[in-house]
């Protein structure tokens, strides 16, 4: 009997020490983000208008996948059709010079990555590297020449959910973009990418997005 009692008694010890570690080494759901998947575009894509020489065409979106409650993952959708240099600054006289033109349009699209890491709260900064298959088309319409360029972009933001969910939301950013490869750039265009640098300092931007 007192064999049957300490064995038990054992059990009982065991079942409950493995069973409290079993509980403890579950994954807490706390942390789990609440949606998984997004998809969302910038303003740009919802601004085509204007005057037909200065619309850039631009459209662009993003599925993003929420690996933890901080690290972000995507694939980014991106196309525009250019009538100017891209290395044109925002505070530059030049940027809307018809002097400093394209003789045509540049149409460039592709697919790329994007990689955001949380910070603290909404703050962020995320990485997107996109190449790009560029056409070059003269100003009677006609295609001239195709090229290829490796477009990056480094981004500062802020996460902001919106409604009671937050299961929509908008990220306000500004971004530094670079590209350091452009290849087989047409001769006609070339003159006037040759004038400017091979980046674009401090774009300001808004995405919005969904989670599902």
């Amino acid at each position: 009997m007192k064999n049957l009692c300490l064995v038990l008694f054992l059990s009982f010890g065991l079942q409950t020490a493995f069973g409290q570690d079993a509980l403890d080494l579950k994954p807490s759901n706390q942390n789990k983000p609440k949606y998984k998947y997004s998809l969302y575009t910038t303003w740009l894509t919802l601004s085509n208008f204007g005057k037909p020489e200065t619309n850039t065409h631009h459209y662009e979106i993003r599925f993003g996948y929420q690996l933890t409650p901080k690290d972000h993952i995507g694939i980014k959708f991106a196309t525009w059709k250019l009538f100017a240099p891209l290395g044109i600054d925002l505070w530059d006289s030049a940027l809307l010079d018809r002097d400093y033109f394209y003789p045509g349009r540049l149409r460039e699209t592709g697919f790329g990555i994007t990689y955001q890491r949380r910070f603290w709260k909404g703050l962020f900064a995320t990485l997107e590297v996109l190449p790009l298959a560029t056409k070059y088309i003269d100003e009677s319409g006609k295609k001239v020449g195709k090229g290829f360029k490796l477009y990056n972009s480094y981004h500062v933001g802020y996460h902001i959910p919106l409604f009671k969910k937050g299961r929509f939301f908008i990220e306000p950013q500004l971004h530094v973009n670079h590209w350091p490869i452009n290849h087989n750039v047409h001769e006609d265009f070339k003159a006037e990418e040759d004038r400017w640098d091979n980046y674009f300092l401090i774009e300001p931007n808004i995405y919005f997005g969904i989670k599902f």
